[in-house]
């Protein structure tokens, strides 16, 4: 009888560990600021990522840990009684690396064509992480004059693969998975 209730509260326990171990490192990771425009020949997309770098994680990347943030969009054309067109499915990455010898930041942005971001402001490459601003979805003769079209995109920072027996001394990098909601825009071109 006593190992029984001995085990009941080590279950119930358990179980609230684990309830409050995931509210405490839940993550509220969000877009915000998702603007669709265009150019003379193309359909943009503007978004910002808001609260993906908790203080844990920029100890890791303080300590040289990489980070990647993907970044994922993707085109429809809506067809009403029938499915979907899908005419754009896009996956970028923003990567940050920190050099402890230089004290200097590298963002990797090769969606927007450009040679890597260094800085040693830790906010400024936070930003670079951060904002999508002019990502090209689809050009714009590919679209037609009056169709309903929706753009979803979502952000995600996945497990970051370490050598192995580092998972061990750095625990506190799972904590560091997210994931946004989708997050869909609707308009008529």
């Amino acid at each position: 009888m006593v190992a029984v209730t001995a085990r009941k509260w080590f279950v119930t326990l358990l179980v609230v560990f684990l309830l409050l171990e995931t509210a405490v490192f839940a993550q509220d990771a969000r877009l915000t600021r998702i603007t669709v425009s265009n150019t003379r020949d193309n359909l943009l997309l503007y978004l910002k990522l808001q609260g993906s770098f908790t203080e844990k994680m920029q100890e890791a990347i303080l300590s040289g840990v990489p980070a990647t943030f993907f970044y994922y969009v993707s085109l429809h054309r809506v067809r009403g009684l029938w499915f979907d067109k899908e005419l754009a499915d896009i996956k970028i990455t923003n990567t940050i690396r920190y050099d402890n010898l230089k004290k200097e930041f590298t963002i990797t942005r090769l969606w927007k064509g450009e040679q890597a971001v260094i800085t040693q402001s830790f906010q400024e490459a936070q930003r670079h992480m951060t904002e999508i601003d002019g990502l090209v979805v689809y050009p714009l003769q590919g679209l037609k004059k009056g169709g309903q079209y929706q753009i979803r995109t979502m952000a995600e920072m996945s497990k970051t693969t370490l050598p192995w027996k580092m998972h061990y001394v750095l625990f506190f990098v799972s904590l560091w998975d997210f994931e946004t909601d989708w997050y869909t825009i609707d308009f008529i071109f």
